[in-house]
């Protein structure tokens, strides 16, 4: 038995969250039970794909496996990498393990046996926005987002969440891109409008410093408390409203995992990972927490090199983390997750979470996200948030 286990990890470029990839191994040895500090059991080694592209991810995933020889592959992806990816992964028979968001509904026409997925599953969380929004505030609701978000699937699935629920009208507006000043947001005309006629509510899809700059802006329009706001998951983050926590406002969102459950599993992640890190526990650390809960079970095997028992573990193993159920090979159905809906209000520098609803979760394969799948085609390479 050999005393130590190799894991590529294919490392694209994240100016939002520059620290995920650290932030991600920790959680995962964690929940291997294993001490981040003082382990010598797994061995990370990281190789830079840019922004996430194809080629770039191609090219990583190559040097891993046929010149570093890593003994498993693993990484933030985007599902577009995989048809590059599959390949290589069987070509060497040794398990692949990716993560990512979930800003793509999952659509596997050649499911590897040898690929796993620990996915965030965003596109649950808007789906089941959507499909409240609409049963809270009506039809007609208008959603602004930039080119870059509007390059996923994340306002397809809130749409098909809105449709779910009887809704017939989305108003969309794509906030223009410039790319001599790529912070430019243009959104005087977009409140005149909104103004004038105010929808039932708005939905807004941003990623990073840019959905605090918007938040800034929404409230100094005076739309803010006329209009109800509804803001996607990633915006609604505390990490990322660390910036505005000052100021007096009101939103809704949907999460699946909350800092602040109180269940036994989320509270030794969080005392754990921020004992450790000495930072708030975020989303990375905990996709990397529930990937070491499956790792801890086939690790002995791994050590072996024995692989066909650890894939087929992976592919049939469900782990209770801290937000759940989670597994992580599609054909066996990945377990719903359970989407929280909040109202959330800061003041006196502070954010206050209420839970007003929960969410319904959806197979990645029900027939409803078929229309997603077909008719929107996008050419976003890079995983979300890896801008």
């Amino acid at each position: 038995m050999n005393a130590s286990l190799t894991v590529g990890f294919l490392t694209p470029y994240s100016g939002i969250y520059p620290h995920y990839a650290p932030h991600l191994f920790t959680g995962w040895l964690l929940g291997m039970g294993l001490d981040p500090a003082r382990q010598q059991t797994i061995r990370f080694v990281q190789e830079y794909t840019q922004m996430g592209g194809i080629a770039q991810s191609e090219a990583a995933a190559q040097k891993m496996l046929f010149f570093n020889r890593v003994d498993v592959l693993s990484g933030l992806i985007s599902y577009k990498a995989l048809p590059g990816l599959i390949p290589l992964v069987e070509r060497d028979r040794k398990p692949a393990f990716f993560f990512d968001m979930g800003e793509y509904v999952p659509h596997f026409p050649h499911l590897s046996p040898d690929i796993f997925y620990a996915s965030h599953q965003l596109w649950q969380s808007q789906y089941a926005l959507g499909y409240w929004a609409e049963q809270r505030f009506g039809s007609g609701g208008h959603v602004v987002m930039p080119v870059y978000e509007a390059g996923y699937h994340l306002n397809s699935s809130f749409q098909q969440g809105v449709a779910a629920a009887g809704g017939t009208r989305l108003q969309l507006t794509v906030l223009p891109f410039d790319p001599n000043d790529p912070q430019k947001m243009e959104l005087d005309e977009l409140f005149a409008r909104l103004t004038k006629e105010p929808p039932p509510y708005v939905h807004a899809v941003f990623a990073g410093s840019i959905g605090n700059r918007f938040l800034q802006k929404w409230i100094s329009s005076g739309l803010h408390r006329k209009i109800p706001l509804v803001v996607n998951e990633t915006m609604a983050y505390d990490d990322v409203l660390e910036d505005v926590r000052h100021i007096d406002f009101e939103m809704y969102t949907a999460q699946q995992w909350m800092r602040e459950d109180e269940n036994n599993i989320n509270q030794r992640f969080v005392k754990q990972f921020e004992a450790v890190a000495q930072q708030p526990a975020n989303i990375y650390a905990l996709l990397g927490y529930e990937a070491g809960l499956v790792w801890k079970e086939v690790l002995p095997y791994a050590l072996k090199r024995d692989w066909d028992t650890v894939k087929q573990q992976l592919r049939n193993g469900i782990v209770n983390g801290p937000r759940g159920e989670r597994n992580f090979y599609p054909a066996s159905g990945f377990a719903l997750p359970v989407t929280n809906i909040l109202r959330i209000h800061t003041t006196g520098n502070k954010i206050h979470k209420i839970i007003l609803d929960q969410g319904k979760g959806m197979r990645f394969d029900a027939g409803e996200f078929e229309v997603i799948h077909n008719e929107s085609v996008s050419g976003w390479q890079n995983p979300f948030l890896c801008i």
